[in-house]
């Protein structure tokens, strides 16, 4: 399984940056995969109206995202900032930046 998500993942990132995002992803751990695969599915599941490409606008996200997957009682804080910076790092490297993400809230309930 984690061969496919580090596959998939690569091929999410722009053609320019995959050799970087290839690297990045190289030392994540197949958990690690799987959350910031889940992310980008809810993204395509439930786009936002508008684009959100600033680091800050992505933390906001990504924060909305944990909260209505039930991560404050699944996860110890230091695993779910953990996971939040990969994410983030992931998302910068890539070049996924200008994704459409999910609106704050919508669908995350439905994913947990």
């Amino acid at each position: 399984m984690r061969d496919t998500l580090f596959a998939a993942l690569v091929r999410c990132a722009d053609n320019s940056l995959q050799p970087k995002a290839r690297r990045f992803l190289a030392g994540l751990s197949c958990d690690e995969l799987q959350f910031i695969a889940e992310f980008l599915g809810a993204c395509i599941l439930e786009p936002a109206q508008n684009n959100s490409s600033s680091r800050t606008q992505l933390a906001q996200c990504v924060a909305e995202f944990q909260r209505f997957r039930g991560w404050c009682c699944a996860r110890s804080d230091a695993d779910r900032d953990h996971k939040m910076i990969l994410l983030l790092e992931y998302l910068c490297c890539s070049g996924v930046r200008g994704l459409r993400l999910c609106s704050p809230g919508a669908g995350y309930a439905a994913a947990s």
